[in-house]
């Protein structure tokens, strides 16, 4: 971290970063001024819940202000107070927000990437480097609860992060994999609609968030990444279907992790071309590509004896210079947020990239088993007891463990759909995810106890209750408000529950509530899902307490 007694800012004077920054621009100053104040706390709405009108009119009575640039399913915003600095009660329905999915905390610019996508209902997409989820939870609004995206983390520690966050949005398209993104097999056999690319990169865009940047940020820190980022890339490009989009970003300022890896995979790549950011980010305060830049040493300076690999230096092609504009440069001073770079790149819609025929396809047999702990579809048992408890069972049903999992079509069709893994070699046979270890599927919907269904999931009420026949009772406002208010009432105090005993929902309007009736009926709600319908019922008392 530099000199234990130094301030970020003399770290910053000093840095390596600084130094470097001055050899890709004409102002660092300027640069340097805009990257030292802490980020705004800015969100993201949900829009796939019911109650994302009263979400947007609450921020705007705590004065956040809209995100002009921000063009997706939802909303984005931008809170009048620095990240985590919230006071009261508007941290405490902050954070609930969160926790409950419907709000996600992100960087305005880390939504930038998806924006790029061009990601429709219905389509099938990888974002190759996915933890903790921010993104992957962006395109599920994108997606509409249809389609899949495949989350994919090759680092096992965070995939649990990964996990955490896709089930705090609540949305089903998600399925999280563990798998080396340089590896990763088509799915479905044509290839993915869309794929994102967020590489591991140095970070130097994110002093803002990140102030010990300035005492670790060295050049050798980008070239050490630049393999591994050219290898992802090139593995979305492989697996992207004809006429697909791939957009590779990082948060780095550094062109030998930027433009210098578009250039060496365009060089490699033939039907491939870039987009026009600033066309399709329209709106978003970015400059166009660098198309060259300086050999540093490691202290950031400008190096008389260096040389650069090729894949590390300004291209020597014409066509890949003049493509390289295309590209987007969004620095900290001009966003007023973090830094980052985004390219869009096209596959050629003419592209003939079928895998060809394969030497041999396995048969169902000779082909291995998924793991015990990967989710599978629900047995007959168990899709009995459903039956039972629901009155019909909803499609695209997964089981893992005591969990049921609830999924798109989408999902179901790609796990039932040959892979080609080896190059193409092998046809691995539909009905199971072998090569890829999958972790979790879509909505964590509902809970089994010795084999028989025995509650259904506070986050997944909302929106199962519609596949339901039976199982939930609707009830008046007063009813609802009682349990909120912490009263539990027995049974015999709601019209409607009789001798019902065990999980059930309660339902009123657009609000459904699980809950356990037993002597008395009781919420089976988390703390945070209490403070944010507390919140929108009013109950200012029950607020101060919590």
């Amino acid at each position: 971290m530099g000199d234990v007694g130094a301030t970020w800012e003399e770290l910053a004077a000093n840095s390596a970063l600084l130094r470097a920054v001055s050899c890709w621009r004409e102002d660092p100053d300027i640069w340097l001024e805009g990257s030292f104040e802490r980020l705004p706390e800015t969100v993201r709405v949900n829009p796939l819940r019911t109650d994302r009108g009263w979400v947007e009119e609450w921020l705007e009575k705590v004065s956040a202000k809209e995100i002009e640039w921000f063009n997706g399913p939802g909303s984005a915003w931008e809170l009048p107070f620095h990240r985590g600095k919230a006071e009261g009660q508007v941290r405490r329905v902050l954070a609930a927000l969160h926790e409950t999915g419907r709000i996600t905390r992100q960087e305005s610019v880390s939504m930038i990437p998806v924006l790029a996508l061009g990601v429709e209902a219905g389509d099938i997409v990888l974002d190759m480097c996915a933890s903790p989820g921010s993104k992957t939870t962006q395109i599920s609004e994108h997606l509409s609860e249809s389609g899949m995206v495949v989350a994919n983390e090759v680092v096992s520690s965070r995939v649990n992060t990964l996990v955490s966050n896709v089930q705090r949005h609540g949305s089903r398209s998600s399925v999280v994999v563990n798998h080396d993104g340089r590896h990763i097999p088509r799915m479905p056999d044509d290839g993915f609609d869309a794929v994102l690319v967020d590489a591991p990169c140095s970070g130097s865009g994110t002093t803002r968030k990140n102030p010990e940047i300035w005492g670790k940020w060295s050049p050798s820190g980008g070239r050490s990444l630049q393999r591994l980022q050219i290898d992802l890339l090139g593995r979305a490009l492989r697996v992207v279907k004809a006429g697909g989009r791939v957009v590779y970003s990082t948060c780095s300022l550094d062109p030998i992790e930027n433009e210098a890896v578009v250039a060496e995979v365009l060089r490699g790549s033939s039907g491939v071309s870039l987009l026009d950011s600033s066309k399709i980010l329209e709106g978003v305060p970015g400059e166009g590509g660098m198309t060259s830049w300086p050999v540093l040493n490691e202290d950031g300076t400008i190096s008389d004896r260096e040389e650069l690999e090729e894949s590390m230096a300004p291209p020597v092609e014409g066509w890949i210079s003049e493509s390289l504009t295309n590209c987007m440069r969004v620095w900290n001073d001009k966003v007023g947020g973090g830094g980052f770079f985004v390219a869009i790149f096209e596959k050629s819609p003419e592209m003939d990239d079928s895998w060809g025929d394969p030497q041999f396809h396995q048969s169902p047999s000779d082909a291995k088993e998924d793991l015990p702990s990967s989710p599978q579809p629900i047995s007959e048992e168990l899709s009995e007891s459903v039956r039972g408890a629901w009155g019909k069972v909803p499609s695209n049903l997964w089981s893992r463990g005591k969990k049921i999992l609830w999924s798109t079509p989408e999902v179901t069709d790609v796990w039932s759909s040959d892979r080609r893994i080896r190059g193409g070699r092998t046809v691995v046979p539909g009905g199971r995810w072998r090569p890829l270890k999958v972790i979790h599927i879509g909505l964590d919907a509902a809970r089994v106890r010795k084999g028989e269904v025995d509650r259904v999931v506070a986050k997944a009420a909302g929106v199962l209750v519609r596949e339901m026949e039976c199982g939930f009772t609707e009830v008046i406002q007063e009813d609802i408000d009682s349990i909120l208010l912490g009263n539990d009432p027995s049974p015999s105090e709601i019209d409607g529950l009789g001798d019902l005993r065990g999980g059930h929902i309660l339902t009123c309007g657009d609000l459904s509530i699980p809950v356990w009736i037993g002597g008395r009926v009781s919420l089976m709600l988390s703390d945070s899902e209490k403070t944010v319908i507390r919140s929108q019922r009013g109950f200012v008392e029950q607020l101060e307490e919590e």
